[in-house]
């Protein structure tokens, strides 16, 4: 396959929205609450620097995979939540997760080791 048939190719559109460093520990979280408030998340979200959440959230935004409210206060306040097309990556995300229970156990329970070890 040459490369424009793999740009326009639904599992690079996909990886595309899904691509970032800190893109699925963001989804964990929108997943896991209904809202969010911006300076929760970059308190939960240990070690991103707020610049790079910021724009992570902005794809995701524009990619429509989560919805930006602010309230307008003083100073401002910034929620975010998971869309409906968000919420149509769960089955997705999830069959990744069942794979790497299945193929990738040996990573998964070596990362969780060396995470209680470096704590």
């Amino acid at each position: 396959m040459d490369y424009d048939r793999f740009k326009y190719c639904g599992l690079n559109v996909a990886l595309n929205v899904l691509s970032g460093k800190w893109k699925p520990v963001i989804l964990f979280h929108l997943f896991h609450e209904e809202e969010v408030r911006f300076t929760e998340l970059w308190r939960n979200i240990p070690k991103v620097a707020k610049k790079v959440l910021l724009e992570h959230l902005k794809q995701m935004e524009e990619d429509g995979v989560v919805i930006r409210r602010e309230k307008n206060t003083f100073p401002p306040e910034v929620y975010y939540k998971i869309s409906e097309k968000g919420k149509a990556l769960g089955p997705a995300l999830a069959a990744l997760e069942s794979w790497a229970r299945e193929h990738a156990a040996e990573d998964v329970a070596a990362m969780r080791a060396a995470k209680r070890v470096s704590l």
